[in-house]
């Protein structure tokens, strides 16, 4: 006879957790994740989880540190409560694009968190459009790597006006993955040549592809700044595109990044609910969210009947 599943939430996302949860026909644990008045994290774990199937629904968003010790402290009260299996389910891995020493002395923060989620007694990850796949192989535990093409793609094609469509990478790095809705939408493809002179600043150079007289839907893992979406945004736009749109799966927004959204030609931006909106983000009218709780719920029903996860990579 199998483990009951019981799902837990920190702070970062309530409402995914709520959102998966409600698709398993399950109710959300009772957990209260608060402060002791010298801000040290505290966490109550209301229900029994001995021998349980536990799963602890936590994105490493802003503010990530917070984030990533309540998903931790969550992760080792479950293992001294005597947990069957805990799965960290991450919809957005923080320190993911501190993955390699770019420097002679840098971290590869990416690997340290790897280790603290191992540490804390974590048997799986369970996570979404890593920033880099190679992550994966810094834990020493099964992880599972999501991906949300499939229902951007679906959402694109029912909701906007993709006439003559092309995909567009804002950078080398993200031609496969530009591909890949390509290939969903039979669009085709075109690459931004980008140079980046320092962290979180980059400048265009030229576009390889054409998107004269066509709809460019830009296509990335992840929105920070904004500067390399912008950027790209107006270098197709120059280059005689018709129509900006952009899709992609975080939609982290620091800094300036609703600002230059507002302010840029993207007509409009399609993100998924991996990071909750923020009240600028929503109020600015420029974004569209496509949940993802479907995806993650069904695999967290894969992992829990020994199913196989990879059907949902398709």
């Amino acid at each position: 006879m199998r483990s009951e599943i019981k799902i837990f939430s920190g702070n970062a996302n309530p409402q995914l957790a709520e959102a998966i949860a409600d698709y398993l026909d399950l109710q959300l644990g009772r957990a209260k994740v608060g402060r002791f008045s010298d801000g040290e994290i505290n966490v109550d774990i209301s229900d029994n989880v001995r021998g349980r199937d536990v799963y602890l629904i936590q994105p490493t968003c802003a503010p990530t540190n917070d984030h990533l010790m309540e998903l931790l402290i969550l992760g080792d009260a479950c293992k001294r409560a005597s947990a069957g299996r805990v799965t960290a389910v991450i919809p957005y891995y923080g320190y993911a694009r501190q993955d390699r020493k770019v420097a002679p002395r840098a971290p590869i923060s990416a690997k340290l968190v790897a280790d603290l989620l191992s540490a804390s007694g974590m048997d799986r990850i369970l996570t979404m459009e890593l920033h880099a796949g190679q992550i994966q192989g810094f834990f020493n535990k099964p992880v599972d790597n999501l991906y949300s093409n499939a229902r951007l793609s679906a959402f694109l094609e029912r909701e906007l006006p993709l006439e003559n469509p092309v995909l567009v990478s804002p950078d080398a790095g993200g031609v496969e993955r530009a591909r890949a809705f390509a290939k969903r939408l039979g669009a085709g493809l075109a690459i931004i040549d980008k140079r980046r002179s320092g962290p979180n600043v980059a400048e265009i150079m030229h576009l390889i592809g054409d998107v004269k007289g066509k709809t460019a839907i830009l296509v990335d893992d992840m929105i920070d700044t904004a500067g390399t979406l912008c950027g790209a945004a107006q270098a197709v736009k120059d280059q005689g595109a018709t129509r900006v749109f952009a899709v992609a799966t975080h939609a982290v927004l620091s800094g300036p990044a609703i600002e230059r959204i507002r302010s840029s030609v993207i007509e409009r931006v399609v993100v998924t609910d991996t990071i909750p909106l923020s009240a600028a983000a929503r109020e600015s009218g420029r974004f569209s969210v496509v949940s993802v709780a479907s995806l993650f719920g069904e695999a967290i029903r894969a992992i829990h009947h020994d199913d196989s996860v990879s059907r949902l990579f398709i």
